[in-house]
């Protein structure tokens, strides 16, 4: 079942459970993140970095949107870190259901500007919108990007960038990053500035660079109220370390004789990561309230 943001993210509030955002690149990637989430009765975000979209290719998600549409799990397919009004409109034309505008890296007011723009057309057409305020960190070990120094969500701005926007999720940044951390680097999330923000505002949170931070953060940042944690890096990893396993122990060159055993891996840390997010199981809440599925108006 799709299903936009909002449908998504109030049933994981009122549950206190958070959902995995899990960034999907290829055929492959979608078949580890469906699978896992149809197996573990599990809802799910299917998120695609702009990158991602122009790698796969526009026509690429009618087999997604279809796919997910079939499924008795509610899914969202969500476009992260869009950077244009261009980029959000070409996710739409695709199908999504909900999309990022990422103006962090814009002064204040500009980000305000760009965001508002984005909600005032998707409000129209039932997409949600999910804004970023601060700054994440970058290891250097992903496409997504980052800085090498983050800047703290500050709790007043939040409030006043709500208002302002009216979007209807929010990413905070309380100290992690996108990639995979160095063996050397030990991430602390700030817990009293999550704390702050939770407490002054009303709407969804959302957690980005959630990969290789430590599980028991993770958890609590959850407990304290995150509802979206992103994960890519994590699950990706597992599915080409398994590759560069079999690659270099034999002269296979069929997909399906290379990439099951690189699914099966990355399904494990999918799996882990929707215990570590407690939101196992929890599909069978959407179908009990009869949540009703997406329809964009705009695509078809």
């Amino acid at each position: 079942m799709l299903i936009n943001m909002n449908q998504l993210l109030e049933i994981a509030k009122e549950n206190k459970f958070a959902v995995g955002a899990f960034n999907v690149a290829d055929s492959n990637f979608l078949r580890v993140v469906v699978e896992a989430a149809e197996e573990n009765d599990s809802p799910a975000i299917i998120a695609v970095h702009p990158t991602e979209l122009d790698f796969t290719k526009d026509e690429f998600f009618q087999y997604v949107i279809s796919r997910v549409k079939n499924s008795s799990v509610p899914f969202v397919v969500h476009m992260d870190h869009g950077d244009s009004l261009a980029s959000i409109m070409r996710a739409i034309h695709c199908g999504f259901s909900s999309v990022m505008i990422d103006g962090s890296l814009l002064p204040f007011e500009e980000n305000i500007a760009v965001t508002k723009e984005v909600v005032d057309v998707c409000k129209k057409i039932n997409v949600s919108v999910e804004g970023e305020l601060g700054t994440i960190g970058n290891t250097g070990t992903t496409i997504e990007g980052g800085v090498s120094e983050v800047i703290y969500t500050q709790p007043e701005d939040a409030v006043e960038f709500i208002e302002k926007t009216g979007v209807d999720s929010l990413a905070i940044a309380i100290g992690t990053a996108h990639g995979i951390y160095p063996k050397n680097v030990k991430p602390q999330l700030r817990m009293d500035v999550l704390e702050e923000i939770e407490r002054k505002v009303d709407i969804p949170l959302v957690l980005h660079g959630g990969s290789s931070n430590p599980d028991k953060e993770v958890a609590r940042a959850v407990q304290m109220g995150i509802q979206k944690v992103n994960i890519s890096s994590d699950y990706k990893y597992a599915f080409y370390k398994k590759c560069r396993e079999i690659l270099s122990t034999t002269e296979l060159w069929d997909a399906n004789a290379i990439y099951p055993e690189c699914i099966v891996e990355a399904k494990k840390v999918v799996t882990q990561k929707m215990n570590l997010f407690d939101s196992v199981g929890k599909a069978a809440i959407y179908r009990k309230e009869n949540v009703k599925p997406f329809r964009n108006t705009f695509s078809s």
